[in-house]
């Protein structure tokens, strides 16, 4: 679950594609490196629209899960 969330996530500037995102359908995830509250997150199609604020903890646990496959 997310720490909070960011209602406009194009006031952030230094957004970069994840290197886990793949190009089938434009399916593409953003995360956004040296945020203060967490690691923001949105969908790369709606850049005005929210992004996701995870602890550091909560992403690192969720990037650990996804690379080892479970």
């Amino acid at each position: 679950m997310s720490d909070h969330t960011i209602s406009d996530a194009s006031t952030l500037s230094g957004w970069r594609k994840s290197s886990y995102s793949g190009n089938e359908s434009g399916s593409c995830v953003e995360v956004l490196d040296g945020y203060r509250s967490g690691v923001p997150v949105r969908d790369s199609k709606n850049p005005h629209g929210p992004a996701l604020v995870f602890t550091a903890t909560s992403w690192c646990s969720f990037v650990t899960t996804f690379k080892t496959g479970r």
